[in-house]
């Protein structure tokens, strides 16, 4: 069962570019491991509470956090959205609106295909 990730606009293109290659790399590894594990462990991706579908993609490489926000779409597509570097225990309340706000887009964007 593998599933396919795509990228919704460029936020996190922009985010993964601006990494250095360890960085890269191991959110490359994440990234394959979401596409090919049927439960991914949710120290890799978990369901953020008291939102509708979102959930965060957890990236740590050498006492750095890194989040990648998503959802799903019809099961087996990721689609993701912004990423940052978690510097703090509480996930910036912006950078929760903002993959709130390119969640919403997305899925209108996809009606308005139809």
């Amino acid at each position: 069962m593998a599933r396919e990730i795509i990228f919704y606009q460029n936020h996190f293109i922009e985010f993964y570019q601006k990494q250095d290659e360890k960085v890269k790399q191991k959110i490359q590894y994440v990234l394959e491991l979401i596409k090919q594990v049927d439960k991914v462990p949710e120290k890799f991706l978990k369901h953020l509470t008291g939102t509708e579908g979102l959930y965060e993609i957890r990236i740590d490489y050498q006492s750095n956090i890194y989040r990648i926000f998503c959802c799903f779409d019809r099961g087996k597509l990721v689609v993701l959205f912004n990423g940052f570097q978690k510097k703090t225990q509480k996930t910036p309340n912006d950078e929760l609106q903002k993959a709130t706000k390119l969640k919403q887009d997305y899925f209108k964007s996809k009606k308005l295909e139809l």
